[in-house]
């Protein structure tokens, strides 16, 4: 079950990596032709193909009965539900475009599919999709997979990705820790967690917090950076950060690390690292997901006891992040009209709340957010898990996508971190960090 868990968040929250030229190298070869590709031949079969992400066997029969009540109300379809390990998903959907095998629906996060947007891979969702379709959907959400594409001259916003479940990050906090430490409550700012970060250090010699900077995981350190009132970019694309704000806070971040108050490994592992740590009980603070909470009850029983959930850390702003899954049909598959319809079939909201339900995500339709939320107020809060999923749930309603997807997205995080990593090892000035970022993402325009 932990390596699902771990799925949803890794999956959902890491910026692909930059760090293999080869492999963005094999995108432009595979996709920068595909505008002049023939549609795909199809599968050697007759059947609508779906890939989801890691979801066998826990989700197996819930999959099963989905797709034979689909069958049932569309005779001509036959579906075949393929589950793909996620460390493998970007590869094989690549090999799969190239060998015009793709499949006719896939699970993707908008990240990862905003990179081969641009290359006009994915059907354009606002050609197919009825307005009143969208907007059973929530707003935000439908827009976090929305990219501007331009050819010939011509750019124009399309939406890649249908709204499937969502995560809202939550703080799992140690309460032995923090009553050690003499804190009655966990920071609910970064202004608070640095505070609260030097009088655990100083009271019991644990860490409060982990947070990781490298370049091809998590998407955290830029979510911290919106919420601290950063602007990443402006409207021409060009870097933002280089302000009063981004100083501020890449001196944050320098001044935390270089007073001892982060974990040396912040530089050189991931997020999965932060949850080894909080579950061995050498971390006050783990921000994650609601879906970990089963994790930590198997792994650490005892850290489980006195484990207690808050929301997340947020900035001078207020904003709060949200984590989309959607789902994507190619633009070449034979089968468009069967891939959307079952696509906003297993999107809907009668089958998004059932999945949430059966998961501890959240659904992305208006209606099953409401009918979730209510669920959720009226359950007794007895244990860690129901706790979480309510605090996930009650944050809903004010989250966004806070790293809206663009072009080489990846870039900017690469840039942003390695330029971090060198003000955080005093190999430069926090001035110099972020000017020397601010150029190398404007020179890869």
């Amino acid at each position: 079950m932990f390596d699902l868990l771990f799925t949803i968040y890794q999956v959902m929250n890491r910026t692909i990596s930059t760090k293999q030229f080869g492999f963005w190298l094999l995108v432009a070869i595979i996709l920068g032709y595909l505008s002049g590709c023939n549609p795909r031949a199809g599968n050697n079969d007759e059947q609508l193909e779906f890939w989801t992400m890691q979801l066998k066997p826990n989700f197996t029969s819930y999959f099963t009965d989905l797709n034979t009540s689909f069958e049932a109300q569309n005779e001509a379809v036959k579906l075949r539900w393929v589950d793909v390990p996620w460390s493998a998903m970007e590869n094989k959907i690549l090999t799969s475009i190239s060998a015009k095998t793709a499949p006719d629906v896939v699970n993707l996060n908008p990240k990862f599919a905003s990179q081969l947007a641009v290359r006009n891979a994915w059907l354009d969702l606002n050609e197919v999709v009825k307005p009143e379709v969208q907007a059973t959907y929530l707003p935000k959400i439908w827009n976090a997979s929305t990219i501007e594409v331009c050819q010939e001259n011509k750019c124009s916003d399309r939406t890649f990705g249908i709204p499937w479940y969502l995560t809202t990050t939550i703080t799992i906090y140690n309460q032995d820790l923090l009553n050690q430490a003499g804190i009655k409550q966990p920071p609910q700012t970064y202004q608070e967690l640095a505070t609260v970060a030097k009088t655990i250090k100083e009271k019991t010699g644990k860490y409060a917090f982990f947070i990781s900077f490298v370049p091809n995981d998590s998407g955290d350190v830029l979510e911290s950076l919106v919420k601290m009132g950063v602007d990443l970019v402006d409207e021409s694309g060009q870097a933002a950060f280089n302000s009063s704000e981004g100083k501020a806070a890449f001196q944050y971040w320098v001044d935390l690390y270089q007073q001892k108050l982060l974990p040396p490994e912040v530089l050189t592992q991931g997020h999965r690292y932060g949850i080894e740590l909080y579950q061995m009980g050498e971390l006050a603070l783990l921000s994650s997901g609601a879906e970990f909470i089963d994790s930590i009850n198997n792994n650490a029983p005892t850290i489980a006891e006195t484990s207690a959930v808050a929301p997340q850390i947020s900035g001078k702003t207020g904003e709060k992040s949200v984590a989309v899954m959607n789902l994507v049909i190619p633009r070449n598959t034979d089968k468009s009209n069967q891939a959307l319809e079952y696509a906003l079939y297993v999107t809907n909201t009668k089958n998004q709340l059932a999945f949430a339900q059966a998961s501890s995500v959240l659904p992305s339709t208006v209606e099953a957010v409401e009918q979730y939320i209510k669920d959720i107020e009226q359950q007794p809060q007895t244990n860690l898990k129901e706790q979480a999923k309510k605090v996930s749930a009650a944050q809903l309603k004010d989250a966004e996508v806070l790293i809206p997807v663009q072009k080489d997205l990846p870039i900017l995080q690469k840039a942003i971190y390695e330029n971090l990593q060198a003000a955080m090892l005093n190999d430069k000035t926090v001035e110099q960090a972020i000017q020397d970022a601010a150029n190398e993402w404007n020179s890869s325009k």
